[in-house]
């Protein structure tokens, strides 16, 4: 007979990955957070019109920024949120990378990058950072609770959610009904959103239970 489960805690809270890098101690917070931005970084810089080389040193230059900024950061809501701020610091690396590349005659200094760059971002851009930064938060979340689900709850999800297929021909090649689908779908969901939540909060949240 199992022992039964202890009741959940209300109070229990969890650091969240903006509270922890503030901790010179805590270098493990650290690797998640490179794990989490770099590629983001990267991707948006590449999309800007950057070459490869060039978008991973401003994605270092940025993160190394951020690192000395974020421990004497105080959150203020009427500031704006984490990723628009990540925004503006990543986009004055690339301005200045920019700079630097036009004096020293190489391909990703043009005039009109530089112009772009030193301009307020435009719906356009604004809509490329939304899209790049909530793909990789998704991506990164899956990828940290897969192992707490079962493989068919998994598959139901990603399947369906990620592969685009339909719901009845998922449960059919599974066994499972499709309100399991639904219900798999749901959980994930819920679990992917929380773990964002808790990459994204300046604050403690409360402790997932599953």
């Amino acid at each position: 007979m199992n022992a039964p489960t202890a009741p959940m805690n209300p109070f229990d809270t969890r650091a969240t990955l903006l509270v922890r890098i503030r901790d010179p101690q805590d270098q493990a917070a650290w690797v998640e957070f490179v794990d989490l931005y770099m590629p983001l970084l990267h991707s948006y810089a590449i999309k800007m019109g950057f070459q490869d080389a060039d978008a991973a040193d401003a994605a270092q230059e940025t993160l190394l920024r951020v690192s000395k900024a974020i421990p004497s950061m105080q959150y203020q809501s009427d500031k704006g949120s984490f990723r628009g701020w990540l925004l503006t610091i990543l986009r004055n690396t690339l301005r200045l990378h920019a700079s630097r590349a036009k004096h020293h005659a190489r391909g990703t200094g043009d005039t009109g990058m530089l112009e772009l760059l030193r301009e307020q971002p435009d719906r356009q851009q604004l809509d490329l950072w939304e899209r790049e930064y909530q793909l990789r938060m998704f991506h990164w979340a899956a990828k940290r609770i897969q192992s707490s689900f079962q493989q068919t709850t998994w598959k139901a999800f990603w399947e369906t959610t990620v592969d685009g297929k339909s719901i009845p021909s998922v449960a059919q090649e599974l066994g499972i009904s499709t309100g399991a689908v639904y219900i798999a779908r749901s959980r994930v969901l819920a679990s992917i959103r929380q773990e964002i939540e808790l990459a994204e909060s300046w604050h403690d949240q409360p402790a997932e239970h599953r």
